[in-house]
């Protein structure tokens, strides 16, 4: 992989043909490569091509010289007007960070009747009531969320299991509204919840309040109780069951799931994939495990490796990949994230996939006990007695305190992938995230060890897959443009 500097690159005369901008190239297979230039766009060439382009014997006549110029991998004579679509496209693919922290966690408790064994988040007993958010809490967590100057706020309540302190999310639901009549703001709100105690008051309250629905579902029946254990072995009738109430009441489109690929998902990923099918979703994230929380104490974190879940990600995405091409849209959740960032002029707000970090910046939260983080994963950590994310407490600290706090701006500096080391030379940087929180988890350094992250090895993998199969095949092309989201 190699880096080419605007220093360096200007110096080069025009008579020579053409000047070259700044961009890296990394291999993709055999004699290709993978282009990326600042803005994000990228160009798959042969290795006799990158020796004429670097050396400037390029024929301005082929499609390669042609498809680079379009793309501001190069300049000529009659660029310059064009030379200045080169900082739109960048302003625009950063244009998120302006509208600053748009999506703010309320942890409304931690209690929760289910007993995952993969669980992140350390949840406790249902009946520990300690371990529920105040309404003092809750007011001081509504000030600070109003102070970011983002135009949309989405106020998401997670647990443990959200809706058994249903009583404070109705007071803060109400609050949030009342302050809104001043503030103006695109207010959105989302319950993150198993389902399984939701009840037909809380479903009229949801929709009144034009309240999202998000649960879990991890595939067929015997899978979905296996890997999430509750009282009674239903976990999988109650969700099905609080799926088909919650789109009666809010609407089909009002209610997502997510799934968590345990050892026992490993193989079952077509029967995973069919029975959010039969469920009526759109589309499906084949999410892997975090390295937190429970996921850690009973070892579910390393049950699989890497490459286990690149061979399970994989076989699912070429099976709905066919579903696809035999006529039935159905999406891959991460790679229409990844799509998107390549295909688009935009970027996304999927926290993992940001640079600059998307911690603190895109997200925040506040937990039960008022103490804030500047993730979910970074509030993970601290239930595993690591609180390196904490970046405040709702009640010592102010919103300036909080979030100029050294906990936030030294990940957020440390971490911006476009100059950390091996990043900063890499084809997929613009694509891939800075993830400081994981990095930190997995090697206790911010910016990671880029040749042992898992990190980078899964991003890199899905991105060279990705790409080749849009070079072989334009129907999968056609359908990855699909997928991309404006």
């Amino acid at each position: 992989m190699s880096k080419f500097q605007t220093l360096e690159t200007y110096e080069t005369p025009l008579e020579a043909g053409y000047k070259l901008l700044p961009f890296n190239f990394t291999k993709l297979r055999d004699s290709q490569y993978v282009l990326t230039n600042q803005a994000g766009e990228y160009l798959v060439l042969d290795r006799p091509d990158i020796e004429n382009l670097v050396h400037h014997k390029l024929d301005a006549r082929s499609d390669a010289y042609k498809s680079l110029k379009s793309k501001h991998f190069l300049i000529d004579e009659d660029s310059s007007v064009a030379l200045d679509l080169l900082p739109l496209k960048l302003r625009t693919k950063l244009h998120r960070l302006a509208d600053f922290t748009g999506l703010h966690i309320f942890v409304v408790s931690l209690r929760c009747e289910h007993s995952c064994p993969y669980c992140q988040v350390s949840r406790q007993n249902d009946d520990k009531v300690a371990f529920d958010m105040s309404k003092e809490t809750a007011d001081k967590a509504l000030a600070v969320t109003f102070r970011s100057p983002s135009p949309v706020l989405k106020i998401e309540f997670q647990g443990g299991e959200p809706l058994l302190n249903f009583d404070l999310i109705k007071y803060i639901v109400h609050r949030a509204e009342e302050i809104n009549q001043t503030e103006k703001r695109r207010l959105q709100f989302v319950i993150a919840t198993n389902l399984a105690v939701v009840t037909d008051e809380i479903l009229e309250f949801c929709k009144t309040h034009n309240i999202l629905i998000s649960t879990s579902l991890d595939g067929p029946r015997d899978l979905h109780n296996s890997n999430r254990p509750r009282p009674g072995h239903d976990s999988y009738e109650r969700a099905i069951q609080g799926i088909k109430r919650a789109r009666e009441v809010l609407g089909r489109d009002r209610v997502s799931a997510l799934m968590t690929t345990t050892q026992a998902s490993l193989g079952r990923g077509k029967e995973i994939i069919d029975e959010y099918i039969e469920q009526e979703f759109d589309g499906i994230f084949l999410r892997s495990l975090s390295p937190y929380g429970f996921a850690i104490k009973t070892k579910s974190y390393r049950a699989y490796s890497k490459d286990d879940w690149l061979k399970f990600y994989f076989e699912g995405l070429d099976y709905i990949i066919q579903i696809n091409k035999d006529g039935f849209h159905f999406i891959e959740q991460y790679a229409s994230l990844l799509l998107t960032k390549m295909l688009t002029p935009y970027s996304t707000s999927y926290v993992d996939l940001m640079s600059p970090a998307g911690i603190g910046v895109a997200v925040v939260v506040y937990n039960y006990d008022g103490d804030v983080y500047a993730s979910d994963e970074g509030r993970m950590l601290a239930e595993m007695k690591d609180k390196t994310f904490c970046i405040g407490n709702l009640h010592q600290h102010t919103y300036e305190e909080i979030y100029t706090s050294e906990k936030l701006l030294a990940p957020l500096e440390e971490s911006f992938a476009a100059s950390a080391p091996m990043c900063n030379e890499c084809a997929f940087e613009p694509y891939c995230g800075a993830e400081p929180v994981f990095h930190y988890a997995t090697q206790k350094d911010y910016v990671g060890h880029k040749p042992t992250s898992n990190f980078c090895k899964r991003s890199m993998t899905i991105l060279r897959r990705l790409i080749s199969l849009m070079q072989d095949d334009p129907a999968t092309k056609e359908i990855f443009y699909r997928w991309a989201r404006v």
